[in-house]
């Protein structure tokens, strides 16, 4: 595992702790010499793990729209950062460069790209990891209303067991690194059929 997208919010949150624990989440990925593929915002979330990886000596790239780049929120010392013309552009970039996926605490757009990519997993599109990392267990609502899912018979629990959720960075790179996708066809309840 070389990369890794992550998805996390352009605001910092309402606790300093959401930035403390995705900081040691960007000196883990230095430290194990994985680049980071997000966003390429210099704001919130997204600017304090852009700027762990660099402080520690680690790769960086950005990928964002332009309509977002003319915005002035692009982060100025990465790597290297790539600018596309629309956001499903900088989705289907960030997914080809990756080699796994996690969600940190985020807003809509951080759950819109993290399930896309989650759902294209299902279908069989990439059989690569997907993890959220469950920060001061934010999401813990989230993680209930997938069991739901589950228990009303629209998500299949091999499905359910594709998304690796961890509160620890380091055990969640690990279960990354050591995941073996199942060999599935998009799940239909033939049963209900």
């Amino acid at each position: 595992m070389k990369r890794i997208c992550i998805y996390c919010g352009s605001s910092p949150g309402a606790d300093p702790r959401y930035v403390a624990e995705t900081k040691k989440l960007g000196n883990l990925l230095a430290d194990r010499n994985i680049q980071l593929i997000y966003g390429g915002a210099h704001v919130g979330v997204m600017g304090a793990l852009a700027d762990a990886v660099l402080q520690a000596g680690g790769r960086v790239t950005g990928v964002m729209p332009r309509f977002l780049f003319n915005k002035d929120v692009a982060h100025s010392n990465l790597t290297e950062l790539k600018v596309v013309e629309s956001m499903h552009e900088r989705k289907m970039l960030m997914a080809e460069l990756a080699d796994a996926f996690i969600a940190l605490p985020g807003g809509l757009g951080t759950l819109d790209e993290f399930f896309e990519v989650l759902t294209w997993g299902q279908l069989g599109l990439h059989r690569k990891p997907c993890g959220i990392l469950n920060i001061m267990d934010y999401f813990a609502r989230l993680i209930e209303f997938l069991d739901h899912l589950e228990q009303e018979r629209f998500l299949s629990r091999l499905h359910r067991s594709m998304i690796l959720i961890e509160h620890d960075p380091n055990t969640l790179l690990s279960c990354l690194e050591n995941y073996k996708s199942p060999n599935i066809e998009k799940w239909l309840d033939r049963e209900q059929a």
